[in-house]
């Protein structure tokens, strides 16, 4: 039996030590329903998010708050994007399609997330990718009543911001290596 739906003693007046009292939590579901979606946010495993989603979102999602969990999340994915591309000046789209602004006619100049290395078919896949799970997930939250009530759903989204700042991190990681190359270049044309 699932530790959150019944206390650890008996109800009181009862004198069977075999007996448990429902959790407050198990008294407040009303149809079979709540007790299903319950199960189903108590199978899945906090492991799986990207940690900065974990840490923003995962107390919202296991009460059930699943359109707090995902503007969290959303949040999280707009703070880590802002923070990578050091577009301080800008918000939501904007900071996204700045920050994932596909090369043009082979030129350098793009966004700086923007991965390089992919044609540019790939590069405006990307920022659609995070212009468009953005748009649709974090606005709708944040500016009308917006609700959630299935917590595979909830799940669903969290995963794709995690998928997200897991892109937003690869990215990191491969600006600080091109940055670390440029250095060790300038310093190797000043020995000469």
């Amino acid at each position: 039996m699932n530790l959150f739906l019944v206390q650890g003693f008996p109800p009181k007046g009862v004198k069977s030590p075999d007996c448990r009292a429902l959790s407050r939590l198990a008294e407040s579901f009303s149809e079979e329903a709540h007790v299903t979606s319950y199960m189903i946010a108590r199978r899945f495993s906090k492991s799986l998010l990207h940690d900065e989603i974990a840490s923003r979102s995962w107390r919202a999602f296991e009460r059930g708050e699943y359109d707090s969990a995902i503007l969290q999340a959303m949040k999280a994915v707009e703070i880590e994007v802002r923070s990578a591309s050091g577009l301080e000046d800008r918000d939501g789209v904007k900071l996204i399609s700045s920050a994932f602004a596909p090369q043009k006619d082979n030129k350098p100049d793009c966004g700086p997330l923007t991965d390089k290395e992919v044609n540019t078919a790939e590069q405006s896949g990307r920022l659609q990718l995070f212009a468009g799970t953005y748009s649709s997930y974090r606005n709708p939250t944040a500016h009308r009543d917006f609700s959630i009530d299935s917590p595979e759903e909830a799940i669903e989204i969290l995963m794709i911001a995690s998928h997200l700042l897991r892109i937003v991190d690869v990215r990191k990681t491969a600006i600080a290596q091109e940055h670390s190359v440029q250095s060790v270049s300038a310093e190797g044309s000043e020995d000469v």
